[in-house]
């Protein structure tokens, strides 16, 4: 049986551009509004840091916190492990505040949902907002980015990995094209 072969979708300086990109359109969106940024557990608080770092570098006050979506999956029963558990931090209060949600693929829209279900047991937000790295379709639930990175066209069978040298000890966005399952 033959291995996938990976395809680079971005490298490194593009991930940096993206990055910087999402940063300033949330600034042209806010300028002055005070905002929590939030990033999923483990890639999406990733990005959702060099954002924050971006905008403190700029002198932009805003507040910063993860989620830890593990027990607000609705795949449990088909993960096959027990879901690590890293526990999310909200050092903000999160009843009426405006929230950028960050994760580094949009895909089904699951995810997100479990997300939101979290985020509103805090509280209830005045505005959630989504900030993603990349966006590939296939969505199951009627959710969009307001912040986007890049759109690749994919495959519904096909994975798209995003790495960052953080979690992964390097830097790119992945895809390996696998056949359709039966």
């Amino acid at each position: 049986m033959s291995q996938a072969a990976e395809t680079s979708l971005l490298a490194a300086p593009d991930i940096r551009h993206k990055i910087e990109r999402i940063a300033a359109q949330i600034v042209e969106a806010y300028p002055e509004h005070p905002l929590a940024l939030v990033g999923i557990h483990t890639r999406g608080a990733v990005l959702c840091r060099r954002v924050y770092d971006i905008l403190r570098a700029r002198g932009r006050e805003t507040a910063f916190g993860t989620l830890d979506i593990a027990l607000y999956r609705d795949d449990l029963d088909n993960l096959g492990t027990i879901p690590s558990i890293r526990g999310s931090d909200l050092p903000f209060p999160v009843e009426g505040a405006h929230i950028i949600l960050f994760d580094d693929v949009l895909f089904t829209g699951r995810t997100i949902r479990a997300a939101l279900a979290e985020l509103v047991d805090y509280g209830r937000p005045a505005r959630i907002e989504l900030a993603v790295l990349v966006d590939r379709g296939h969505r199951e639930l009627p959710i969009a980015p307001d912040y986007l990175g890049q759109s690749f066209s994919t495959a519904r069978h096909d994975h798209v990995r995003v790495c960052f040298t953080e979690t992964d000890g390097r830097e790119g966005v992945f895809l390996t094209r696998s056949a359709p399952q039966p």
